[in-house]
């Protein structure tokens, strides 16, 4: 892994290679880089996965076996701007399946508790500017969503 630009660091217990592979497998322009393992003497068993380097959607990530101390919280989301609701299902979906939560707003967890924030790209745009009535109407019917759709944000920002 180079190091110039930025990497996120996710900090796993026992799951960091099968985490890695997980959002491979989720996302356009991805891949499985370097796996380290534990050598003698080290916190974990000899042998097992210290860090696996991946790509996901082209941004670099280091998934990292650091045992049970610290959780992934809400403090921390990634979010994913797309183009239109079927990317929204489908980011939806894939992210939710195997154990992830549904949350409000567009947020979810997915199976290893990573909060991420799946939205349209014209978020900001329906939510905020000079209309106030407008961005009122989209922001009141965002935040009675799980799921965002974007034909409703867009009817109730239209006033319909």
């Amino acid at each position: 892994m180079t190091t110039d630009g930025f990497t996120t660091c996710l900090w796993f217990d026992g799951q960091a290679e099968e985490a890695a592979h997980y959002y491979v497998s989720v996302f356009k322009n991805s891949s499985i880089g370097r796996l380290e393992r534990y050598p003698e003497g080290a916190p974990q068993p000899a042998g097992s996965v210290l860090t696996v380097e991946f790509t996901a959607n082209g941004h670099k990530f280091l998934a990292l076996n650091g045992g049970p101390e610290f959780k992934f919280t809400e403090a921390i989301s990634f979010m994913i701007f797309c183009q239109n609701q079927e990317e929204i299902d489908y980011y939806w979906t894939k992210l939710t399946e195997g154990g992830g939560e549904p949350g409000p707003c567009g947020w979810l967890k997915d199976r290893y508790g990573v909060s991420w924030q799946v939205i349209p790209d014209r978020l900001i745009e329906l939510t905020t500017g000079p209309d106030q009535e407008k961005a009122g109407r989209a922001m009141k019917a965002m935040m009675s969503m799980g799921k965002l759709d974007i034909a409703a944000l867009e009817k109730a920002a239209a006033g319909e």
